[in-house]
């Protein structure tokens, strides 16, 4: 039997408090994110490279651009079982095709929409802009977001644990439009 250090005989609210703490799951949670492969992508493997510690809850799929990124992309994402998503694109004036992530913008905008519509929390859903040279801002967006989306709590809408199945459809090229 252990002994109480306190005089009392029962523990102390700080006590109590830690003994909850400490059997209290962490939530980690399953973040998505797209990121474009000019930069967003880049800017993570620029991380890498400099070995910058961030979170590790998150899995990265690559696009062409972030302007692709439709909202049932994200539906998906947050029905595989994501927590949160966070889209990610070139800064204005450095999309590689031009006007990309203005595109970006309108889909999330028509994505936060939709998001709203479901009742999932506006908090589960970020656009953030990271070049290839930021690899501390992707780090610090990824501790943000996972930090905002663990306040937040595991989302109510996921349905599996399939997040690994998570594909974006190849598009069509340009002979096929023609």
């Amino acid at each position: 039997m252990t002994e109480n250090p306190s005089p009392c005989p029962s523990p102390s609210p700080k006590q109590k408090r830690t003994a909850r703490k400490a059997a209290k799951p962490v939530f980690d949670p399953r973040i998505v994110v797209f990121a474009c492969n000019w930069c967003s992508y880049a800017g993570a493997d620029t991380a890498g490279v400099m070995r910058i510690q961030h979170q590790p809850h998150f899995r990265m799929i690559r696009v062409m651009c972030s302007g692709r990124i439709q909202p049932a992309f994200v539906l998906r994402a947050f029905e595989k079982g994501a927590d949160g998503v966070l889209v990610s694109g070139c800064h204005f004036g450095d999309c590689n095709y031009i006007f990309g992530n203005e595109r970006a913008v309108e889909q999330f905008d028509k994505t936060m929409g939709v998001v709203k519509l479901l009742g999932i929390e506006e908090g589960r859903l970020r656009l953030e802009w990271i070049s290839a040279a930021e690899g501390a801002r992707f780090a610090e967006v990824i501790d943000e977001f996972t930090d905002q989306v663990r306040a937040i709590g595991p989302s109510p809408f996921a349905t599996s644990d399939a997040i690994e199945e998570i594909e974006v459809p190849e598009t069509e090229t340009e002979t096929e439009r023609n």
